[in-house]
């Protein structure tokens, strides 16, 4: 099978990819008014709400077995106020992987997962400069974190895209 194209189970079409990342452009707590609001920040990586909420951008990621991809998911994470000033404080620093996890709880409600994936458990794991932390599920029986542990196939990455696709009230690939 051809991971460059595939037939889409919502429209039918044919579309390229799948694409193997959706990304959610900021937590579901953030509101477009908040931009310029004193102590709100949203960039590509932090955000911060009324000087109160802290979140950081990292990746859920779901092995595809049966091509060796890796589908991720790109949401927000909750964090402590002390836990993102020590984030933030490393964020720039050379061995920052070796930084224990962070705990936090999810911020993004993902769509077609029920229940809801908003406030899971998590761990956020630094990488190395330049990488995107990783964010490891609990490992509880919630769907998403059952695929984050035992792997997904590619037919299903396909019902992902086709879903998500379709959607114009969330992220994009």
């Amino acid at each position: 099978m051809s991971t460059e194209h595939f037939v889409c189970g919502t429209c039918g079409a044919e579309h390229d990819g799948p694409p193997l990342s959706f990304a959610a452009p900021a937590p579901d707590f953030w509101r477009p008014e908040m931009a310029g609001q004193d102590g709100c920040l949203l960039d590509a990586d932090l955000c911060v709400i009324a000087g109160e909420q802290f979140f950081v951008r990292g990746l859920i990621e779901l092995p595809v077995w049966d091509t060796g991809d890796v589908f991720t998911y790109s949401m927000w994470v909750s964090l402590s106020r002390p836990n993102f000033t020590r984030a933030v404080d490393i964020w720039e620093q050379e061995g920052r992987e070796t930084e224990p996890p962070y705990f936090g709880w999810l911020s993004n409600a993902i769509a077609g997962y029920d229940p809801t994936t908003l406030n899971l458990k998590t761990n956020v794991h630094t990488r190395p400069v330049g990488e995107p932390p990783y964010i490891e599920l609990e490992p509880t029986g919630h769907p998403l974190a059952v695929e984050q542990r035992a792997g997904i196939m590619m037919a299903q990455v396909e019902q992902i895209a086709a879903f998500h696709l379709h959607r114009t009230d969330e992220f994009a690939p």
